[in-house]
């Protein structure tokens, strides 16, 4: 993934700084693998999950990190500038894509954090909190998680799929839908809302990864081959038959939340091969076959 250098960026859409390093929930291996079964890259209450409440999580006042990420060059000099660059983008794209859209931002945090959804801890994940509709997401993850205990290769294009899809849960809370796949109850299976929505947001990232060099005001200029390949290849590592059989040994599809790794490739490739949102209704009759 190539950067604009001369794009302007605004670091108000990223925020960093909050959150503290403390005790966490002890989750020793397979443990913390099915704590991401339920809630990685999925808008639900963390603090339920962890044991965690809104209350004793002091944020820290560190300096904010991403406030002098102001321009595209920037990111040669400091890559943490890239998270901006990722939401810059991303907010960009559902702008002009959805015209009801409202910016939110992404808050970027160390070890837990209290949210409008409860106390999340790194063990959650990434995550979309529809309380407050912000993009939470533990700085360790990518390394710790997402390329140490899930096995994806990474890098740039990884890492902007990851977020890519948390803003899609806000482009589905905007529209109604999460709404209503969260009233719908904790049904899960191949089949579930919960399941649906999950490859949504993947076919919401993959319509903006089409779409992210369009504008000649982007922060990013290309969108390689090998950048393609590695966000699927998060998507395929973060699929819930990849996950239950690195924590348990078997695959449970009765139990998905998520959907499997085949399902979420074919989502991110509905949204990236068509570049239209509009082709991102898994919840249609038949679309999951």
């Amino acid at each position: 993934m190539q950067y604009n250098e001369d794009a302007k960026l605004d670091p108000s859409q990223v925020s960093g700084g909050g959150g503290r390093r403390g005790t966490t929930i002890a989750l020793g291996g397979g443990a913390g693998l099915l704590v991401i079964i339920v809630a990685l890259l999925f808008g639900i209450d963390p603090g339920l999950l962890s044991g965690g409440s809104t209350t004793g999580v002091p944020a820290t006042t560190a300096p904010d990190p991403y406030a002098q990420c102001t321009s595209g060059a920037d990111i040669a000099k400091n890559r943490d500038c890239r998270f901006v660059a990722y939401t810059n983008s991303i907010q960009a794209f559902w702008t002009e894509a959805y015209p009801g859209y409202v910016p939110t931002r992404t808050k970027i945090f160390s070890g837990q954090i209290a949210t409008g959804c409860g106390t999340a801890t790194a063990e959650v994940g990434p995550f979309y909190c529809p309380a407050d509709k912000v993009v939470y997401l533990d700085d360790s993850f990518f390394d710790t998680m997402l390329k140490g205990q899930l096995g994806a290769e990474g890098g740039d294009a990884a890492e902007a799929y990851v977020i890519a899809h948390e803003y899609g849960h806000h482009i589905s809370d905007l529209t109604g839908v999460l709404a209503k796949a969260q009233a719908s109850g904790n049904r899960t299976g191949p089949k579930s809302a919960q399941v649906r929505l999950e490859l949504q947001a993947d076919c919401y990232a993959g319509a903006w990864l089409a779409n992210a060099t369009a504008d000649p005001n982007s922060p990013i200029t290309q969108v390689t081959r090998d950048d393609l390949n590695r966000a699927v290849d998060a998507a395929l590592a973060v699929g819930d038959d990849r996950i239950q059989m690195k924590s348990t040994g078997s695959v449970s599809p009765e139990s998905w939340t998520h959907g499997s790794a085949a399902m979420r490739k074919h989502w991110l490739a509905v949204g990236f091969n068509s570049g239209d949102p509009g082709k991102c209704n898994t919840f249609a009759a038949g679309a999951l076959g």
